[in-house]
């Protein structure tokens, strides 16, 4: 192996936007090194927790603690709790040189290298054939990840480090990612331009639009399911079926969820207008992040609203079973307890409905809810700025501004 795999095209780390000037004079450090060194730096994450890495050893018997880790995915764990603690604006990512995975004295993990499950391998290049090809698959897996959960192995898989002993040299450096272009700006102030800032929301779980109709309604371009809303709307049919969309979505990542969902079609009890809210005890953000038992700033449970727009799997949409249960949102969220909603496209895709009908009528009931409502945009194609915009979405309320 004596190139980078073609599959691999940058590894990744995770700090604080404080810490890239710092990074970009000395490298990326150890903590071991860090902390002999006095080094000031901005943490991201719980001293305490990262101190366990001193207890497992790579194979020439050092502790984790005296590596630089590098990631080969950065949409990981990892990075959806700094995310929740810190706060998007505070968190940077940085793409190193994806030829560093050649260095003679670095060393590879299948996993997260803290992890008992977890090998760490000698240096890529001198892996036997076996385990080359063992890790190349692995890499090729965790690169098309977008979810991943424990009981699979797929959390810990996706957290798979390059291990770098001393330092990872600042000209190793390529580019800064964050989440958005004000926190680009924000950035590009502090350095002296030589490194491109680059905005990417995806990787960062955030929206790429976001368009606020009103105080509590907003238009979302993104992924409903990193949306943070308490409550999660998820559109199936009356028969049971969860093939397509979200609703196979839901089924692979909340399998009870999905057990519900089947019962309720079982007993006959999910109809059209009417709404299921199954207000789970565990949440999303608990599931999704690194050292979850740690984390304070998450929702403590996501809850999930099955909402029928049709009949059978094979029919088209029903916009009127649509709005009978819009309208039960509406009179009902504030005693069923919900206090944020995120809602798709209800109808588009997979139902065969246009926004131009669906979007007005979203808005027409949802707009009333005095809790933070996100809608989000199908994501078959894309929706013109004009079809988004207050005027078209909520028509009444701004002839009514004007005539006031």
């Amino acid at each position: 192996m004596r190139q980078a795999p073609p599959i691999l095209k940058e590894l990744y780390y995770i700090t604080h936007v404080d810490n890239i000037p710092s990074i970009l004079e000395r490298g990326i450090l150890p903590h071991e090194r860090i902390e002999l060194e006095g080094i000031k730096y901005t943490p991201i994450y719980d001293i305490e927790i990262v101190k366990g890495r001193k207890e497992r050893t790579a194979p020439n018997g050092k502790s984790l603690w005296s590596f630089a880790n590098l990631y080969f995915q950065p949409r990981n764990p990892m990075l959806y709790r700094v995310r929740c603690e810190k706060g998007v604006e505070n968190i940077a990512v940085l793409g190193m040189d994806r030829f560093i995975f050649n260095r003679e004295d670095a060393f590879v993990s299948t996993g997260n290298a803290a992890h008992h499950s977890s090998e760490i391998l000698p240096p890529p290049r001198h892996l036997p054939k076996p385990k080359r090809k063992e890790f190349i698959d692995i890499l090729k897996d965790i690169s098309k990840m977008e979810w991943w959960k424990a009981p699979d192995g797929s959390k810990r898989k996706i957290m798979a480090e390059l291990l770098i002993p001393d330092e990872v040299p600042p000209e190793s450096i390529k580019s800064i990612y964050v989440a958005n272009h004000e926190i680009a700006e924000k950035v590009k102030t502090t350095i002296d331009g030589r490194i491109p800032v680059i905005p990417d929301p995806k990787m960062f779980f955030s929206p790429y639009k976001k368009e606020c109709l009103t105080k509590y309604l907003s238009i979302v371009e993104g992924d409903m399911f990193f949306s943070g809303m308490q409550t999660l709307t998820v559109s199936v049919n009356c028969v049971g079926v969860m093939g397509k969309g979200l609703a196979s979505r839901a089924k692979y990542q909340f399998p009870d969820v999905y057990v519900l969902y089947q019962d309720l079609c079982r007993k006959k009890t999910l109809k059209m207008g009417r709404p299921h809210l199954h207000k789970r005890e565990s949440s999303i953000d608990m599931e999704l992040a690194d050292e979850p038992e740690s984390l304070t700033c998450a929702n403590s449970q996501t809850w999930f609203l099955l909402f029928p727009t049709k009949t059978h799997w094979r029919y088209k949409a029903d916009i009127n079973g649509i709005e009978e249960g819009l309208r039960w949102i509406q009179e009902n969220y504030q005693k069923e307890g919900m206090t944020s909603l995120a809602v798709p496209a209800l109808g588009c895709g997979q139902g065969w409905l246009d926004w131009r009908d669906v979007g007005p009528l979203l808005c027409k009931y949802l707009s009333s809810l005095d809790i933070p409502v996100e809608i989000y945009l199908p994501a078959e194609k894309k929706i013109s700025d004009r079809l988004i915009s207050k005027d078209f979405l909520l028509p009444n309320t701004n002839t009514m501004l004007k005539s006031n």
